[in-house]
C-alpha cells in the first residue's frame, strides 16, 4: 500500500506533528523503537511500524510503498536513527525534512555547565561527586556506571521507564534497587523537586532535549533548589532542510509533494 511520507516518530511532540500532518490529507507511515510509543500512533490513527531500520532497510521500504519524502522527528539526541534517515532519503531520490525541537540557551547560567558528550558528563560528574540523579535513560547507562559507582562520597540514582529491560540492563551493571527511578514522565517541576529532595540530589544530569522533552521542569526543579545541573548538549548533525515549528514543516511538505 503507498504512503506519502515515511515519518520518523521519537517523541510526544513527533505524535501531534503526525496526526497533524495527516489531518492535511496526507498518509503517513510511521517508524518507532518501542511498543509504547506504536501504540500510542495506533490510537491516533497513523500507520505504524516497530523497530530501528538501517539505512539499506530503510531506503527499500521507501521504494516498496511508493514514498514521496522522508519527514525525520526523531529525538534529538536518535543521531544513527537521522543519518540513517538522510542517507535512505538520499538513496531513494525523495525529500528529507527534519522536524527539530526548538533549543534553550543555559550556558550564561552559573549552575549549569554544558559537555560535549556522555563520557564528559561522567568525568565531570565524577570530579563534583555527591548524590548524582542521572536522567539521560538507560541506553548510555553503563557510561555512567563504569566511571561512577565505586566513587568516594558518591551516589547514582538512575531515572529511567519502567522496563523489564531496564532493570535487567540496571542489575547487570551494579545499580541497586534502592537507586532506581523506574518512573514514565513526563514529570512536573513539583515532582522533580519532590525527587531531588526525597533522594538528597546535589548534581543532576541532563541532556539538552528542548522544551517538550521536559528539560525545562528538571531545570527549574533544579536551580530553584540550588542543585548543580551537567547539560549534555545536543549531537552535531547537518540536517539540511531543518524546521521547529509544526507549520513550516507541513507548508515544507506542501512545497515538496504538493497539497491534498
Amino acid at each position: 500500500m503507498s504512503r506519502d511520507l515515511l515519518f520518523l516518530a521519537g517523541t510526544g511532540d513527533a505524535r501531534e506533528l503526525a496526526v497533524r500532518i495527516g489531518a492535511k490529507g496526507y498518509t503517513v507511515l510511521a517508524t518507532v523503537v518501542t511498543d509504547s510509543a506504536a501504540k500510542s500512533l495506533a490510537e491516533a490513527g497513523i500507520d505504524t511500524r516497530v523497530g530501528r531500520l538501517a539505512a539499506a532497510e530503510m531506503s527499500d521500504l521507501i521504494a516498496s510503498t511508493g514514498i514521496a519524502a522522508v519527514v525525520d522527528a526523531s529525538h534529538p539526541f536518535a543521531e544513527e536513527a537521522s543519518r540513517n534517515a538522510i542517507a535512505a532519503a538520499e538513496a531513494a531520490s525523495v525529500p528529507y525534512i527534519r522536524y527539530e525541537r526548538g533549543s534553550r540557551s543555559y550556558h550564561d547560567h552559573p549552575n549549569v555547565t554544558i559537555v560535549d558528550d556522555y563520557a564528559g558528563a561522567a568525568e565531570l560528574a565524577a570530579q563534583r561527586r555527591g548524590v548524582i540523579m542521572l536522567t539521560t535513560g538507560s541506553k548510555t547507562l553503563s557510561v555512567f556506571t563504569e566511571r561512577l559507582l565505586g566513587v568516594p562520597d558518591t551516589r547514582l540514582i538512575a531515572r529511567m521507564l519502567p522496563r523489564l529491560d531496564n532493570m535487567e540492563k540496571c542489575e547487570a551493571l551494579g545499580v541497586e534497587q534502592k537507586n532506581i527511578v523506574a518512573m514514565q514522565g513526563p514529570f512536573s517541576k513539583e515532582l522533580n523537586k519532590a525527587l531531588f529532595q526525597q533522594f538528597g540530589v546535589t548534581l543532576m544530569i541532563t541532556k539538552e532535549s528542548g522544551k517538550e522533552g521536559a528539560v525545562d521542569d528538571k531545570l527549574e526543579a533544579a536551580l530553584e533548589m540550588g542543585i548543580d545541573t551537567i547539560m549534555i548538549g545536543r549531537p552535531a548533525v547537518d540536517y539540511g532542510t531543518q524546521f521547529s515549528g509544526f507549520d513550516e514543516v507541513i507548508a515544507q511538505i506542501e512545497r515538496m509533494i504538493g497539497r491534498r
